[in-house]
């Protein structure tokens, strides 16, 4: 068989960049180790985050440092014997999250983030799964009076730089539109802008049908057996072997599979993270996704139930599951909102592909022809997933990518 381009990676990233190449006159595969959408886009907030223009940056303030270092917490937890292995990384992040260089930072990354609720709407409206897209925004809740004017002052300048709405709540708007939460409140942010979605899983399952109307082929393969040669290059599938004159690696926290055999070395680390899902209580409605700032738990409406989020985990990527993030946040998270008995069998966890500097890889491989990347995503793959499927179309393509890719390329590394 042969393929105009093989798309490695069937999460969200790499099923939109298969449907944008595919709606672009080529012929392409999408190859993944397992069925599409069950990775890292299966377990995830459900948030097209349009107000994310700061990517999450390591904390520089003294306290949650040593909050962190107890490692106690909700929102962040590690493995002491991964460490040694990540601590560069760690650095090199902790250096790129200072404020001058995040706020940079942010000036390159806005432009991804301006276009994602966007471009999720135009394929979803292609693949008639809008329903699955709620214009609700999403809540970030204060316990303290500390907490909601620190938070509410650097919102203001996110509006002020880049745009962004946002509604200020006191306690008592916080209870009007969210009624069932159980907790006093100072207050909260209501981001406006982004969207949530109700089932991530349905929703790139969508675009995975989006695709295959458009004549696209799936395909089972192990990564691990591709190749370059003199036609272009070859990997190895459940339907035989397929050649392309053109390969994007969208493996997320995977690329190293490819991007090590052919000898390129990007500082990509995991974050780990874990997901439960809830019956309500009663009559109890969550309307929208919310943060319980202070704890660091998400909670969010889904199609399977509430979904119980919690924080980064920096951990070996194939170290066993520890779930210590979900045990340290159910009871309170049940005394926040009336969450009744589990619905799933056993946590869920998934893993972020993080770079230091905190943008992702998209482009072109420096070194080797027709071949692209397109991973590094870190908690934006589902907000980012769709824009960045179509630059990489418009890169392969030859068209002028519709923004700047510039300061996403490999070469920055």
């Amino acid at each position: 068989m042969r393929k105009d381009v093989v798309v490695l990676g069937a999460g969200i990233v790499g099923v939109s960049v298969a449907v944008h190449l595919q709606k672009r006159g080529r012929s392409v595969l999408l190859v993944d180790r397992r069925q599409p959408g069950l990775e890292t886009s299966f377990g995830n907030a459900g948030l097209i985050q349009r107000e994310g223009v700061y990517p999450y940056g390591f904390p520089h303030d003294f306290g949650a440092l040593l909050r962190y270092a107890l490692n106690n917490t909700i929102d962040a937890h590690y493995h002491l014997a991964a460490l040694p292995k990540i601590a560069p990384f760690l650095f090199q992040y902790w250096m790129h999250s200072r404020p001058a260089q995040h706020k940079a930072i942010a000036r390159l990354y806005a432009p991804l983030i301006e276009h994602s609720v966007i471009e999720h709407m135009a394929l979803a409206e292609e693949a008639g799964s809008t329903e699955l897209i709620r214009p609700t925004g999403w809540m970030k809740v204060f316990r303290s009076e500390q907490a909601m004017e620190t938070q509410v002052r650097d919102a203001e300048q996110v509006k002020r730089d880049f745009g962004v709405n946002f509604d200020a709540l006191n306690g008592a708007a916080v209870a009007e539109r969210e009624p069932h939460l159980k907790v006093p409140l100072k207050g909260g942010i209501h981001w406006t802008d982004p969207a949530a979605i109700y089932d991530p899983h349905a929703l790139v399952m969508s675009y995975v049908d989006l695709f295959t109307r458009l004549g696209g082929e799936l395909a089972e393969g192990d990564a691990k057996t591709l190749e370059q040669t003199t036609n272009g290059w070859l990997i190895q599938t459940e339907k035989g072997p397929v050649e392309a004159g053109a390969v994007v690696v969208a493996l997320g926290p995977w690329a190293d599979v490819v991007t090590r055999k052919l000898g390129y070395h990007f500082p990509l680390a995991v974050k780990r993270g874990y997901h439960m899902h809830y019956k309500a209580e009663g009559n109890a409605v969550l309307n929208r996704p919310t943060l319980d700032f202070e704890r660091g738990y998400f909670l969010a409406p889904m199609a399977r139930g509430i979904r119980l989020t919690t924080g980064a985990e920096f951990a070996d990527r194939d170290a066993p599951k520890t779930p210590v993030q979900l045990q340290r946040a159910e009871p309170i998270a049940k005394a926040f909102f009336p969450l009744g008995e589990r619905v799933d069998p056993e946590p869920w966890m998934g893993m972020r592909p993080c770079t230091p500097d905190m943008m992702p890889i998209i482009g072109r491989a420096p070194r080797h022809k027709d071949l692209w990347f397109s991973f590094g995503h870190a908690h934006h793959g589902m907000t980012l997933g769709p824009i960045t499927g179509r630059i990489v179309a418009e890169m392969v393509t030859g068209e002028a990518p519709v923004i700047d890719p510039k300061p996403y390329r490999a070469e920055r590394f």
